[in-house]
């Protein structure tokens, strides 16, 4: 017979981190927030250099709901 843990994991506390991947959904979701061309970086229009960089930063978000296991 298989002995389980004696102290549940708490689920609903890691269920919580999945909501950090509506995040970058609901910023890119509306272009027009974000659909300028000033400041510019290295030439970069602002409408390009943020849209990488939220790849960066929605990538962090995903490990970061990765590793806490949700």
């Amino acid at each position: 017979m298989v002995s389980r843990p004696s102290h549940p994991t708490p689920r609903k506390s890691r269920k919580a981190f999945l909501f950090l991947l509506i995040i970058p959904f609901i910023v890119l979701l509306w272009p027009p927030f974000y659909n300028f061309t000033q400041p510019e970086l290295f030439g970069f229009p602002f409408f390009y250099w943020f849209q990488l960089l939220w790849v960066i930063i929605t990538a962090i978000i995903t490990a970061v709901v990765y590793f806490v296991g949700a």
